[in-house]
């Protein structure tokens, strides 16, 4: 199975098309202040409206609220909102049921129970999973890939912290169900929302073949 491939953090017109041209399936952008990678003040929506046909618009949020997240989305046309806090399931629906779609993504390491996540199923279209970490998006660390195959909620994630060019021989032998994508992000970096393109470029080739 085809993995669908997310590039997450950008925030620089050059640099987001020329990520564009590699036709990854979504492209993130980080709306959370607090983020070394935080796209809100630079980030032009004509930039966005140029992007080719086939690559969703990804906004990454930590608990904003409706409002504030609505007009984000409406803003740069987002068509995937990306949930990173404590939202509720609440939240998740109201926004699936304005027309958009829902990763909610959790934070993962050797205690997790991935049960506590199924009131989220029925509200979001994929899953996210990350490190955990002391700052939210962009650590660089990994989780222990292994506690994957507990994971039995029978919806489809994507698996994100701490991915890096040399792991597309593991990532092609992860044989669990609902495996849907991966997320890269800062160890592609040049530097905090600036991407490697070449990088990136040899990953994808990779993993696709």
């Amino acid at each position: 199975m085809k993995l669908a491939i997310k590039i997450c953090g950008m925030r620089d017109a050059v640099n987001i098309m020329a990520a564009a041209q590699l036709k990854p399936d979504i492209m993130g952008f980080i709306f959370y202040p607090d983020s070394p990678r935080f796209a809100g003040n630079l980030l032009d929506p004509v930039t966005l409206s140029l992007l080719p046909y086939g690559i969703s618009k990804a906004g990454i949020f930590v608990d904003a609220d409706y409002i504030a997240i609505s007009k984000t989305v409406q803003k740069y046309a987002l068509d995937i909102v990306q949930l990173h806090g404590a939202e509720p399931p609440e939240l998740c629906s109201r926004l699936q049921e304005s027309g958009i779609q829902v990763i909610k993504a959790f934070n993962i390491n050797a205690s997790t129970r991935f049960r506590l996540f199924s009131r989220y199923v029925g509200c979001t279209d994929y899953f996210l999973f990350d490190a955990t970490a002391k700052n939210y998006g962009g650590s660089g660390q990994k989780f222990d890939w292994k506690i994957l195959y507990s994971y039995d909620l029978g919806h489809p994630f994507f698996l994100s912290g701490g991915i890096e060019p040399g792991d597309v021989s593991i990532i092609k032998n992860i044989n669990i169900p609902f495996f849907h994508g991966v997320d890269l992000n800062s160890r592609f970096e040049t530097e905090p929302g600036l991407k490697n393109i070449e990088k990136l470029k040899e990953f994808i080739n990779e993993l696709s073949h």
